[in-house]
């Protein structure tokens, strides 16, 4: 007997461009976007710092892409989206590079040396003084 979904299924395809017309008649051709890229081993939205770790975290925390387009200003909705759709196109290996961030926060966690006693009670007097409103 033949699988059902093997007989009906359609190869993906990855779209390179698309022909459009313009107003004038015109076609102009656009060519598929690249939205992530990797640097040193890690990835990130193209042309940006924002690691595709903080994009997936908060999809799979359940915000919408309108939510984390407005937690990170510097994004676009079309980018969150391309972010997304990189994400679901290569989920099983972007699982796997966060399940290795994710050890390599911990083991950082572990190993790292506390804070000086004079600098954490300076940053702590600065992050107070930040959040106190001030008189005029």
């Amino acid at each position: 007997m033949t699988d059902v979904r093997a007989r009906h299924s359609r190869p993906r395809r990855r779209l390179t461009s698309v022909k459009r017309a313009t107003p004038s008649g015109r076609i102009r051709r656009d060519m598929a976007k690249e939205y992530i890229e990797q640097k040193d081993g890690n990835y990130y939205l193209a042309g940006t710092r924002i690691s595709l770790d903080s994009i997936v975290q908060a999809f799979l925390r359940g915000e919408s892409p309108e939510t984390i387009c407005q937690n990170f200003e510097l994004l676009r909705l079309e980018e969150v989206y391309g972010a997304i759709a990189y994400y679901l196109a290569n989920q099983p290996d972007v699982d796997a590079y966060l399940t290795r961030q994710s050890g390599k926060w911990a083991e950082g966690k572990r190993t790292a040396q506390p804070l000086p006693a004079d600098l954490r009670k300076r940053l702590t007097r600065a992050r107070d003084e930040l959040h106190t409103p001030r008189r005029t």
